[in-house]
């Protein structure tokens, strides 16, 4: 049956009745987080004792910790050389269907290298990989296990290519430079293998001095929020992590209201549990950096480890290639060239997943083998006139 109309309009309705509420329990928490952020700026001794005081009182305290710069510092970009080397890297991925007549996944990595001030054309690379599943598998592999596969080998794409480049090269990838999956149970016997694959590649791109960084669109993570809210804690609080006095206040909106046209704020620690695997220069660290403007501000979060922020040229670099991918794209929408590139050559269409289906049924047939049947649901979606969404 189609959708009730009905039903979506009488909650739609409720939802419209309680905007009000909403919005100023919202603007409550923003000037509470203002007033926080104004006193706590640059007592940065008191934070960093209140985050290791919180960590003591719950290990999974997941948030933000100041460096040397105060909370609301902003930096414009310096200029970068004229001559660098930018590589970009992206994933997608055909997850397992077990309504499917195969049992298979592909990663497919796309890449492109473009070397700024040389005149010459952007090289574009692709590596598919298809894994077949079948009886002398002993596991399924879930999506969060091959977007771990993904992950890891967009890394490694990035350091093979950027091995054939010097001077100074930058390597971007989307999303956040931490490895997820650690809290997967799906993930549990494979994570800690790809962890150290992941290490590894992160040494060796430290090792060659390649400028790692991880590029987040409008994030969604609020740990400079996260902080202010321990900082103002009571000494006697027994249950941090229901302690949220800022709900509604987010990192977003918060440097948004810090960052001019194409500043950068401070630089913050990432503090984790997960986050202690990356250890030493390869600490995972942030900043946040605006690249729109000050009447449209557009927010992004930028991972990099350690060792990218104490080498100020390098860090310095990235910002000012960051903003110059992101005003290719325009002002309307802001996002660096180079990830919506790797992005357009990673993705697989529903049609090329069909002709991999045919390729994979064609090639086990010609050899004498059985191709699996689609399960009773997936042939019910392909009668004809269904509606197969």
């Amino acid at each position: 049956m189609p959708i009730d109309y009905q039903q979506v309009y009488t909650q739609i309705k409720e939802i419209g009745a309680g905007v009000t509420e909403r919005k100023k329990k919202k603007e409550d928490a923003q000037a509470l987080a203002r007033e926080y952020l104004a006193y706590y700026d640059s007592l940065l001794d008191e934070l960093h004792a209140k985050v290791d005081s919180a960590r003591q009182m719950d290990s999974n305290t997941r948030c933000a910790s100041p460096l040397t710069e105060s909370l609301a510092s902003s930096f414009p970009p310096i200029d970068s050389p004229a001559q660098v080397t930018l590589i970009a890297a992206d994933g997608s991925q055909i997850n397992p269907d077990r309504h499917a007549a195969q049992q298979y996944f592909v990663v497919n990595v796309g890449s492109i290298v473009m070397q700024v001030g040389s005149g010459n054309t952007p090289e574009v690379f692709t590596d598919t990989k298809l894994h077949l599943l079948d009886e002398f598998d002993d596991h399924f592999f879930s999506e969060s296990q091959v977007a771990l596969q993904r992950d890891i080998a967009e890394r490694k794409k990035l350091l093979e290519i950027a091995k054939n480049y010097s001077g100074t090269v930058i390597a971007l990838t989307e999303g956040q430079l931490e490895l997820w999956g650690a809290t997967d149970p799906d993930n549990d016997r494979d994570f800690q293998k790809s962890l150290l694959d992941y290490l590894n590649s992160l040494k060796e791109l430290e090792k060659r001095r390649i400028i790692t960084s991880g590029y987040v669109d409008k994030p969604g993570a609020n740990w400079v929020i996260r902080l202010l809210e321990i900082a103002s804690a009571p000494a006697d609080l027994k249950e941090l992590k229901k302690y949220h006095p800022l709900r509604g206040a987010t990192d977003y909106w918060l440097f948004s209201t810090i960052l001019g046209k194409h500043q950068r704020s401070a630089i913050f620690a990432l503090k984790a549990k997960t986050a202690e695997k990356y250890q030493d220069s390869l600490a995972i660290h942030f900043f946040y950096l605006n690249v729109g403007d000050e009447k449209k501000p557009k927010i992004a979060r930028v991972d990099i480890p350690l060792w990218v922020v104490n080498d100020a040229q390098a860090l310095n670099d990235l910002h000012a290639a960051l903003i110059a991918q992101s005003q290719i794209m325009g002002d309307v929408a802001p996002f660096p060239y180079l990830l919506h590139r790797a992005h357009e050559i990673a993705v697989v269409s529903h049609r090329e997943k069909d002709q991999i289906d045919q390729m994979l049924n064609l090639a086990i047939r010609s050899s004498g083998g059985e191709v699996g049947e689609i399960s009773g649901k997936q042939s019910a979606k392909n009668l004809a006139g269904r509606n197969k969404r």
